[in-house]
């Protein structure tokens, strides 16, 4: 791991030395913690910013929605529809139908 010294104000250090004891972890990884949830928030926050742009474009929006119409022709491609599968793993296991 990458070691650096960053000058953070003595509030800025207090508060995160005080959020790391509430948590009980280290204040490294408390700012590891605090930069991660910032950054998956600022990303998420972007994407949602793309599809709410997305939709308020009529022609884009039933473009994407076409998209998704023939892809989810695909699900059963190949498959019986009656087959079923075991929990425990892509074992088969005979249909209601197939056991009779």
């Amino acid at each position: 791991m990458a070691e650096s010294n960053i000058p953070i104000s003595e509030t800025t250090l207090a508060r995160l030395e005080e959020m790391a004891s509430w948590a009980g972890v280290s204040v490294a990884e408390m700012l590891e913690r605090a930069v991660n949830e910032q950054y998956d928030r600022r990303f998420w926050d972007a994407v949602n910013a793309g599809y709410a742009a997305l939709r308020a474009d009529p022609a884009a929006w039933a473009e994407i929605e076409s998209e998704r119409r023939l892809w989810d022709s695909t699900l059963m491609d190949g498959l019986d529809a009656p087959e079923r599968w075991a929990e425990e793993g892509n074992t088969p296991s005979p249909s209601p139908e197939q056991s009779s």
